[in-house]
This record gives C-alpha cells, sequence and structure tokens, in this order.
C-alpha cells in the first residue's frame, strides 16, 4: 500500500474532560477521504488505541487540516511515536479554533473541516471514523497540497 499516493491532513480536537482547561490533541493522517456530498461526510482511519482513537470515541466534534506542501514540518511533527504533550507541539504552529468544534486548526493549511462522527466501524486494528461536515474553510490558495507516497511526504509534480 505504500505505492498509493495519499494527501496529508492533520486531525485534531479538543479534550474538555483533561485537566482545568482542556487540552488539545493532533494526529497526521494519509488514510484520510471523502465519502459523500450530499450530506457531507468525510472519513479517518484511526489506529485502534491510539490517543485520538480514544479521544474521538468520547468526543464527537473534531478538525481536520489539509495540509500544504510547505507544512511538510508539522505532518512530521504529529506522526512520532512515543512524543511529549501536543500542547508542545501546537506552541509555534498558526492556529484558530473551530467556532463549532473547538478543535485547533492549522492557518495556511489549503483546507479546514470541523466534523460530527457520524458512524464508528472497526476494521481490524483501526477503526473507521466517518464525520458529517459541519464546516468547511478554503484558508489558502497557495501552494499544492502534501502527498505521501513510499513512505515519505513528497510534493506533487
Amino acid at each position: 500500500m505504500s505505492r498509493l499516493a495519499s494527501g496529508v491532513v492533520l486531525v485534531t480536537a479538543h479534550d474538555a474532560d483533561y485537566g482545568p482547561h482542556g487540552e488539545d490533541a493532533g494526529m497526521t493522517a494519509t488514510a484520510f477521504m471523502s465519502v459523500s456530498l450530499d450530506p457531507p461526510l468525510v472519513l479517518v482511519s484511526l489506529r485502534n488505541g491510539s490517543r485520538m482513537d480514544d479521544l474521538l470515541a468520547e468526543q464527537p466534534l473534531w478538525g481536520v487540516s489539509v495540509l500544504s506542501e510547505s507544512q511538510r514540518h508539522i505532518a512530521g511533527r504529529f506522526a512520532m511515536k512515543g512524543r511529549v504533550s501536543d500542547r508542545l507541539l501546537f506552541e509555534d504552529i498558526p492556529y484558530t479554533r473551530g467556532e463549532v468544534s473547538g478543535a485547533l486548526l492549522v492557518r495556511g493549511a489549503l483546507a479546514t473541516l470541523e466534523c460530527r462522527t457520524e458512524q464508528r466501524i472497526e476494521a481490524g486494528d483501526h477503526t473507521l471514523v466517518i464525520g458529517r461536515v459541519l464546516t468547511a474553510g478554503l484558508e489558502s490558495a497557495d501552494g499544492g497540497p502534501l502527498a505521501y507516497f513510499k513512505g515519505r511526504y513528497r510534493r506533487l509534480g
């Protein structure tokens, strides 16, 4: 499957139950796709037992930032295993907070979405989360998409 090129997104959610002010979580995903236009649905695949899988099992609202080719550093940062607190990873990334989801949305991303989980489907060692798109924004028209192919982040063209 490493021969199948895919886009790269940052999936985010706000965990209001963590600490006095809550905590923001983020995860790089390459298994993300549009499912339906009417109603607008998207799908993300989450590794079972991952922080994002556990959080989205409890929190139905989440965000997606479609990363541009200039945001490779963000993708790499949130794909690290055994990383430090997500709070530290967000520190120097420009973002806005989604009005509906409360999730952090990366400024300068090609597009941003806010979603509400409609369905969760167990599939082997992953959970497929289907979300209804509640808001969509075009953050930036500059640059191309960040792609993932043969185990590396790449530019198109």
